[in-house]
């Protein structure tokens, strides 16, 4: 589909003044809220059902292989020293591979944070880490039916990241309005958001949520969503890829 990103990619662009992302964004937020409360809570409550996994220690994937936690660590820093040097092969600049790591660093961040203040607490406050779906749709419940918005880790992120990007942007002077075009037509975008905040919802978060966050806690359910998404998307790639060349014009040459 269109928008070529989850609630993340579609909350910065939105920042930098792109309108396709903020309309987008829009739906995919009023779809995800329906999803969870409203109108689509049964269809998604129906799907949900067809396949589940078992709660416990069996939703981890570190109960299926005994490893230590200084093993788990030494296993990570491996993975990430060959992911920056195959960034660095694939001439990827290293201000994005320097983003990149700050993100990573940011859900852990997350996850240490919110357990501090869980501890500190004399309230019941949810461990958790960076997700945007949930909390962009909490966001704007909140800002449509309340007076003031309730403070939390969700709704602190969702103004967090979006004023942030803004500020980004007009620092390094990309930001600029854009409109939807003929070549980028408006019902892909909404087609793809309705699917997006939907599916977010199914899968319990986001690319980021699902998978980044919960990714970084070994969670099955997670990793298994991580991966449906990657192979959904090399799919929908493909589609992509065929379709233009059959669209374009047979020349004699």
């Amino acid at each position: 589909m269109a928008p070529r990103g989850c609630a993340s990619r579609l909350l910065v662009l939105s920042a930098t003044g792109n309108l396709r992302a903020f309309v987008t964004g829009l739906v995919l937020t009023l779809t995800a809220q329906a999803s969870l409360r409203g109108v689509l809570a049964p269809a998604r409550e129906v799907l949900s059902s067809l396949w589940t996994v078992s709660g416990g220690p069996s939703r981890n994937l570190l109960s299926y292989i005994e490893l230590s936690p200084l093993a788990v660590f030494n296993i990570a820093f491996l993975i990430l020293l060959i992911s920056i040097w195959f960034s660095w092969k694939r001439t990827c600049k290293p201000s994005r591979i320097i983003a990149a790591l700050f993100v990573g660093i940011a859900v852990g961040l997350g996850w240490l944070g919110t357990y501090a203040v869980a501890q500190a607490s004399f309230d019941v406050v949810a461990i958790s880490s960076i997700t945007f779906t949930g909390p962009s749709a909490d966001t704007l419940m909140g800002l449509i039916n309340e007076r003031d918005l309730p403070m939390g880790f969700g709704s602190g992120l969702v103004p967090g990241v979006f004023f942030g990007a803004l500020l980004m942007s007009i620092m390094t002077k990309e930001a600029r309005i854009q409109r939807f075009e003929p070549d980028m037509p408006m019902e892909r975008y909404l087609a793809g958001g309705v699917l997006m905040g939907f599916g977010s919802m199914l899968a319990g978060g986001c690319a980021v949520g699902a998978g980044m966050s919960g990714g970084s806690i070994f969670a099955l359910t997670a990793w298994l969503a991580l991966f449906s998404m990657w192979v959904g998307a090399c799919i929908t790639q493909l589609a992509i890829t065929i379709g233009h060349r059959r669209s374009k014009p047979f020349r004699i040459v």
